[in-house]
Order: structure tokens, then sequence, then C-alpha cells
């Protein structure tokens, strides 16, 4: 009995140890600690670093091949992949390119175009397919995005309004952009959230928004929503730029790789 709940736990510890692994060679990879064309580290040496055994270190390696981050071969070993070909709309992905220091402007508005493709399209869908669930959920975050009196309920509202407006485009595709959208927005908020009026000005356009869909004006919900973005963009594109990634603490030193020139 006693054997089996020990291996209960350790079934349960598993993943947390493989996110552990992966976290952090994820990120190490975000910041150019390991770059591009860059092999990793043995399998040994990686087991040695986080104190894991094989099968973790290859479920991370094989989690960070699925993402595009790395290519795995038998004669090159694993290597990092040109930034062109990580999947950037992962929500893991994303949180490592973010990290928890200032964020890339170029990044951001990178992403906030790619926000303007998504966005007023499922709002026009929604104006089309809304039920009344679904309208009712929508004009719920827009109230509490009006009546938020701190960063946090601020965020949790904008994040509700914009994946309750996805949800309602009855669309699995746009739907599957939900975990990106709600990492954007909470790099958005990281950002722009400083800027003077940013939220409160940026109301009247959700609200645009929210009222075309109740009125089942695709075209209104699409121009609305193009102007939410478009209000955000503007802000972001002000700010000043970040000189570089920071990090929240000292400088991680750069964990040994082996260049392309290094292997035979």
């Amino acid at each position: 009995m006693a054997k089996a709940a020990a291996k209960f736990i350790v079934k349960r510890a598993k993943p947390g140890r493989i996110h552990a692994v992966l976290s952090t060679l994820g990120s190490e990879i975000a910041r150019d600690l390991i770059p591009t064309g860059a092999a990793l580290p043995p399998e040994p040496e990686l087991e040695a670093r986080f104190g894991v055994g094989r099968g973790v270190v290859r479920e991370a390696i094989k989690t960070l091949a699925a993402k595009g981050l790395v290519s795995v071969g038998p004669r090159h070993g694993t290597r990092v992949l040109p930034r062109h070909d990580w999947s950037l709309l992962d929500r893991d992905v994303l949180n490592w390119l973010v990290g928890k220091g200032a964020p890339d402007r170029e990044l951001l508005l990178e992403i906030q175009e790619v926000r303007s493709i998504i966005e007023p399209a499922a709002a026009a869908l929604a104006a089309d397919r809304a039920t009344k669930s679904d309208r009712e959920r929508i004009n719920a975050a827009l109230t509490a995005m009006e009546t938020s009196h701190d960063q946090i309920s601020a965020i949790a509202a904008d994040k509700a309004f914009h994946l309750a407006i996805l949800d309602a485009t009855h669309n699995r595709v746009f739907q599957g952009f939900r975990g990106a959208i709600d990492t954007i927005l909470s790099t958005v908020f990281l950002v722009a959230v400083g800027s003077s009026g940013w939220f409160d000005d940026n109301l009247p356009n959700h609200a645009a928004v929210a009222r075309a869909i109740d009125e089942g004006s695709s075209r209104k919900a699409r121009i609305a929503m193009d102007q939410v973005l478009g209000f955000t963009r503007s802000k972001l594109s002000k700010k000043k730029p970040a000189s570089s990634r920071v990090s929240s603490g000292p400088r991680a030193a750069k964990p040994k790789i082996k260049r392309k020139q290094d292997v035979s």
C-alpha cells in the first residue's frame, strides 16, 4: 500500500518536473542565452543540471520541438531554430518572450498587428452569431471594465470582454486563439496601463463593439473593434522602446552550449 502511494506521488510530480525544465530552457532560448543555431547541452548534462531523469528531459525537449523552438536530429543534436519557426501565438512561447521585465515594444506592435487581423473579424462574426447568453456575457464584461477600480480587476474584465467575443463567434479556430489573446492582453497591460488615460479613454470604443454586437451589425462591430485596437496601438507606439530584455533579477549566467563549429 505504501509503495503504491509513493509511486502515485512520483507520477504526479513528474509533470511538474517536466514543466520546470521546459520553462527554464524555453526562457533561456527566448532571451538568446541559447542563441539560434546553438546546440542544447547533451541529455546527461541537462539531467545533472535539473536533477531529473532522462524521460523528463526528453519530454521537455519534445515539447520545445512541438512549439518550433528546436529541431532534434540523431547527428546534429538538439538545435535552436530561427524565431520565424517558433509558434509565436503559443501561450508558453509568448510568456517566455515577454519574460518578467520590460517587453520589447517592437514585438508588442507586431502582436497588435496580429490582433488587428483576428479580432475585428471575430467581432463581425460575433455580431452575426452571438446568442442571448453570449451578448449577456460580453455586456457583463463591459460593465466590469467600467466599474473596475484597480489594475487587477481592469485586466480581468478586459480579458473577459475579448475572450467572450472570441467565444461568441462559435468558430473553433477563432476560439483556438483564446490562450494567445489572454497572454497578449496581459502583456499589453504591462506596458500600456501606465499611459495617461489609456484604459478609461478606450472604454467608449469597447462599448461601441458591444452595442454593435447587440444590434447584430457585423460592419459596425468590425469598425468598432478596429478603433479599440487602433487606440491601443497608438499608445504603444508612443511608449519608449525597451533597450533590452530586462530580467527581474540579476542576469543569469549563460548556460554551456555548443555552437555549430564546436560539433563534428
